[in-house]
């Protein structure tokens, strides 16, 4: 973000600093003793302005966003003034909407201004980081010594940290409880042959009504991660290992590809999967033609509002029959970073421990309708509906997980393992393992 003013005994060590950073920029290896001058000098300036801060130093951090616009008004500035009270630091707000945010924070990455604090989607995480725009959260926390077994997860690359996730909105399994009692089930269903079960027995008595549906336009391919791997995750599957795809010699994801296939050939899918996306099946479940849909959080409001006489509730993705440790629950988040050309990563760093301390990100996740990124907080939802404290007990019992986050290209993954499935929907791949080595050796080249 922008430059602040710094006490003059701190100059010398901050040209050093930002000597070696445009060396790096450039392109020059740096040698050994130049990065261990360098860590000396950084940790000299960090000191320095944090005692500046302490003192009443002028130090003004930058923070761009989205949070702002789909907060109540004031609130997100209401919560940095209180970083502000508490360590005389400054938090400047930039606020535009996500698609606004995305082009500013990435022509701020490629041009090096990128703003102090950021906002992160995880699917712009990997990008940031190989491009060397984003900071080593890492070696901030650990310089810090902060204690990150508090935090809900942590986004990656190649081992060290580049985002956390501070809320986090969740995709639970959302039914139709007319739809369930119009083929007398009084108990949702917890495993994949009951799922089968209950959506032929729905559709049998109901004209017009799908079990389930799953968005799968190639357009917005997010119905992979939301919709489709919430049943790998759900079962405690997992689609890589050590960081890369997994997807062949892994038992557990072809029995789920072969699961949602069997769904298609059921006739339990909702019509036009394909050219789906996720707000037409929203659309779809809020007119009650579908019983079963998985999906953020986010759209109960929405739903409760355009259809106040829906009943429906939320239950866990079912497991795969025989497993029964603990599930993994699909979930986005409102992740945040440090620019690499922030002069104040120390206060920067402060700044995004202050946001994750359990009071602070506890009233972040209830203005945000989201659940918290600290571990320890305790949000207060006894003002929030009954079907949210309902699916917040669900994701308790679940943990955090979106292993799309933070890979490269992730979006066109999703869409590369889309196109491999349809082709095997529709049978023009002869088998499971056909379609997953298929994939696998696609999704290789990301990751070169």
């Amino acid at each position: 973000m922008k430059v602040n003013m710094f006490m003059e005994k701190s100059l010398a060590a901050l040209m050093a600093a930002g000597m070696v950073v445009s060396l790096i920029g450039c392109g020059s290896q740096p040698t050994k003793t130049t990065q261990s001058e360098t860590a000396q000098s950084t940790a000299a300036a960090q000191e320095t302005s944090t005692e500046s801060a302490k003192s009443g130093g002028d130090i003004t951090l930058e923070f761009q966003q989205w949070w702002g616009v789909e907060l109540p008004d004031g609130v997100l500035k209401e919560i940095c003034d209180g970083f502000t009270e508490q360590s005389g630091v400054k938090i400047e707000l930039l606020s535009n909407p996500y698609a606004d945010t995305k082009t500013q924070i990435a022509a701020g990455a490629a041009a090096g201004t990128m703003a102090d604090v950021v906002g992160l989607d995880g699917s712009w995480v990997y990008d940031f980081a190989k491009q060397g725009s984003i900071a080593n959260m890492t070696e901030l926390m650990s310089s810090d010594g902060y204690d990150d077994g508090q935090l809900s997860d942590q986004i990656k690359v190649e081992g060290n940290t580049y985002m956390i996730p501070v809320v986090n909105f969740a995709y639970p399994m959302y039914v139709n409880k007319d739809l369930l009692a119009s083929v007398s089930i009084t108990e949702v269903p917890k495993t994949w042959d009951e799922f089968t079960e209950a959506c032929k027995k729905v559709v049998a008595a109901n004209k017009g009504v799908a079990g389930w549906a799953i968005p799968l336009s190639t357009e917005s391919p997010s119905g992979i991660q939301n919709n489709f791997m919430s049943w790998l995750w759900a079962s405690g599957g997992t689609m890589l290992k050590d960081g890369k795809p997994a997807l062949t010699d892994n038992p557990l994801m072809a029995d789920t590809v072969d699961f949602v296939k069997g769904l298609f050939d059921a006739g339990v899918v909702a019509p036009g999967a394909y050219s789906m996306k996720e707000a037409d099946m929203v659309e779809e479940f809020t007119n009650g033609r579908v019983a079963f849909m998985t999906d953020s959080l986010a759209h109960l409001t929405t739903i409760k509002k355009e259809a106040p006489e829906l009943k429906f509730e939320f239950m866990p993705v079912p497991v795969k029959e025989g497993y029964t440790g603990k599930s993994g629950m699909d979930v986005a988040n409102w992740g945040i970073g440090i620019a690499e050309n922030c002069e104040h990563k120390a206060e920067a760093m402060k700044f995004v421990e202050y946001l994750m301390s359990p009071e602070v990100n506890a009233r972040l996740a209830v203005y945000a309708n989201a659940f918290p990124g600290n571990v320890n907080a305790k949000p207060d939802y006894s003002k929030t509906d009954a079907l949210f404290v309902k699916a917040y007990e669900l994701y308790q019992q679940c943990y955090a997980i979106n292993e799309f986050t933070g890979l490269p290209t992730s979006e066109e993954l999703m869409r590369q393992f889309d196109e491999q499935l349809q082709l095997y929907i529709d049978g023009d791949t002869a088998s499971t393992t056909d379609m997953l080595s298929a994939t696998q050796e696609i999704w290789a080249g990301a990751f070169q």
